[in-house]
């Protein structure tokens, strides 16, 4: 009797460490499967800025660019970020804004629009150098 029921409790345990095995392997493959989104139009900005630019005036510039998703409802989603790679190919470009836009003519709506506009205004006196690229996500 008493191997029986160790032989049910050894059972027993190797079956739930399948199921274990099983559902995690299960999750890991469901992890790495990339996920097809609808085709997005991301909007890239890198900013460089003049040598002698103060701290105030980038959190200046930061704060109106960071309020320009508020203001323009085209852009759908936004990010942003400071450089921070190690393998010093930049060019001095320190910061990376991110937008993303349902279609060309949301962008269309987004590049002459006065708040746009006004964006430039604060960012024109302290810009060396800007990159833009844009691309329909695949």
């Amino acid at each position: 009797m008493k191997i029986n029921i160790l032989l049910l409790f050894a059972f027993l345990l190797v079956s739930s460490f399948s199921i274990k095995t099983d559902d995690t392997k299960s999750k890991m493959n469901a992890a790495n499967k990339i996920e097809k989104k609808s085709e997005q139009l991301r909007h890239v900005v890198l900013f460089k800025f003049k040598e002698g630019t103060t701290p105030a005036d980038i959190q200046k510039v930061e704060a109106a660019f960071i309020a320009l998703p508020t203001k323009i409802a085209e852009i759908k989603d936004f990010e942003w970020g400071l450089n921070n790679s190690p393998e010093g190919l930049d060019k001095g470009f320190t910061h990376c804004f991110f937008l993303t836009f349902d279609s060309e003519e949301g962008r269309a709506v987004y590049l002459p629009h006065p708040a746009h506009k006004a964006f430039g205004e604060v960012l024109s006196p302290h810009l060396e150098d800007v990159l833009v690229l844009d691309y329909w996500t695949k």
